[in-house]
C-alpha cells in the first residue's frame, strides 16, 4: 500500500512498482458493465461523484483528515505508516467486497477511481489483482471526469424547450416521450424538486449542485447523436441545484414548444401531485410566496388548505404562477420570434397520447439513446 491521500500524491504507477495497471479515458472508462468504485471518503463522494457509481472508502472522513495533517506535519513516510496501521486491519473487508461486486458482475473489470488517480485507487487496484480481479482506472480519477463534465456543457447541443403553464403536466409528457425513444433529460427528476415553492414536497433530498451537473452530463452525453433534446423551461435553479451555466444559456436561445392545457385539467394535475401531501408543508411553501401572492390570495389559500380543499387552494396558485409563465414566454420570444414553435392543444389527452400526438406531427423526434 502507499500513500492514499491527495495531500502529496504521487503522479500514476510511479510507486506501484511492477504493476501494470489499465487506465483509461473518462469516455472509455464509462463504457461496459462493470461496477464504478469510488475508493475515496464519504464526505468526497457525497460531494460529488459518478453517478451510479459506488462507494469503497478507503479511508473514513477522519482517518483521511489525519492522514493528510500528519502527512504536512511529520512527512509521507509517517503518513504512510498511520494509513498502513488504518487500512491494514480492513484488507479483508475491502477484499470481500470486490469480489462481491465483481461476481455479481459476471466478472466484468471492476472500474476504479479516487479523486485523481493516484495511490488511494492503486492500492485497492493492488488489492484487486491479488484476489484475481480484473480492474479498470480513470486516468486522472474524479478530477478528470469533473473536467471532461464541465466541458460538455459548453459544446453546443440541440436543446428544445418543452413550455407550458403550471400543471400542464409537462414532467409527465417529457417522460411519456422519453419512452418512446425521443432524448429527454429531466432537469426537475434529475434535482429531485419540481422547481416551485411547493417543489421539493414529497420528493428525496436534492444532490449537490456538483452531483446535479454530473447528472446532467451523463444524461447529456448519451444523447450525443440526437437531433433534438427537449428539456422542460425551467429557472436557473431548480431548488437547491443550479442549472450549469453552459447549458442555462444555451436554454435562453432553444425553440421552444408551448403545450395548453384547460384551467380546471390544470387544477386536477396539481391536486392530484399536491393533494396528498403535508398541509403543514403545504401551509410553509404557500407563505413562502406570500409577499408574491399578495395578501387577499394567501389568506384564501391557506383557509383552503386549513378546510382541505385542495382544489381552491391551486386556484389561488396558478393566478401568480401563470403570470410568471406568460412573462417567461414573452421575453423568451421578444428578441426572435424564430424561438417560439407554437402551441399544441392537448386538452383530454392523456401524458402518452399526447407524446403520441407530438411525435405523430413530427414536433418531437425519436432517436435511440447511444451507450454511455
Amino acid at each position: 500500500m502507499a500513500h492514499y491521500v491527495r495531500h502529496g500524491q504521487a503522479k500514476a504507477g510511479s510507486r506501484m512498482v511492477g504493476m501494470q495497471l489499465n487506465r483509461q479515458p473518462v469516455e472509455r472508462f464509462l463504457q461496459g458493465t462493470g461496477p464504478v468504485v469510488d475508493v475515496r471518503a464519504p464526505a468526497e463522494f457525497a460531494q460529488g461523484h459518478i453517478p451510479g457509481a459506488r462507494n469503497l472508502p478507503l479511508f473514513s472522513d477522519e482517518q483521511r483528515a489525519a492522514v493528510g495533517t500528519t502527512y504536512k506535519q511529520q512527512g509521507r513516510q509517517a503518513a504512510v505508516q498511520l494509513g498502513l496501521e488504518l487500512v491494514g486491519p480492513r484488507l479483508g473487508e475491502l477484499g470481500s467486497q470486490l469480489r462481491t461486486w465483481s461476481e455479481e458482475a459476471g466478472g466484468a473489470p471492476l472500474h476504479l477511481h479516487c479523486w485523481r488517480g493516484g495511490m488511494r485507487s492503486e492500492s485497492v487496484a493492488w488489492l484487486a489483482t491479488q484476489l484475481d480481479l480484473p480492474v479498470l482506472l480513470l486516468e486522472g480519477g474524479y478530477k478528470s471526469f469533473r473536467r471532461w463534465a464541465l466541458a460538455l456543457f459548453d459544446t453546443p447541443w440541440p436543446i428544445h424547450l418543452m413550455g407550458g403553464r403550471t400543471g400542464s403536466g409537462k414532467t409527465d409528457l417529457l417522460l411519456a416521450l422519453a419512452e418512446r425513444q425521443v432524448a429527454v433529460i429531466d432537469l426537475e427528476g434529475l434535482a429531485h424538486h419540481r422547481g416551485s415553492s411547493f417543489g421539493s414536497l414529497g420528493m428525496p433530498p436534492q444532490p449537490s449542485s456538483e452531483h446535479y451537473e454530473n447528472r446532467i452530463a451523463l444524461a447529456l452525453h448519451g444523447y450525443r447523436e440526437a437531433e433534438q433534446i427537449w428539456v422542460e423551461a425551467e429557472s436557473v435553479q431548480v431548488g437547491r441545484c443550479r442549472i450549469p451555466g453552459g447549458i442555462w444559456r444555451q436554454m435562453q436561445a432553444a425553440p421552444l414548444l408551448e403545450i395548453r392545457r384547460p384551467l380546471e385539467e390544470r387544477l386536477e394535475q396539481l391536486v392530484e401531485v399536491y393533494g396528498s401531501q403535508d398541509p403543514a408543508a403545504l401551509k410553509e411553501a404557500t407563505e413562502r410566496i406570500a409577499r408574491r401572492l399578495g395578501p387577499q390570495r394567501t389568506a384564501a389559500a391557506l383557509a383552503a388548505i386549513e378546510q382541505q380543499q385542495w382544489g381552491e387552494a391551486a386556484r389561488q396558485m396558478l393566478d401568480y404562477y401563470d403570470r410568471c409563465y406568460d412573462h417567461e414566454l414573452e421575453r423568451h420570444g421578444a428578441a426572435d420570434q424564430h424561438r417560439l414553435l407554437g402551441h399544441e392543444d392537448l386538452a383530454g389527452l392523456s401524458a402518452e397520447a399526447a407524446a403520441d400526438q407530438l411525435l405523430s406531427r413530427g414536433v418531437t423526434k425519436a432517436q435511440r439513446r447511444n451507450a454511455a
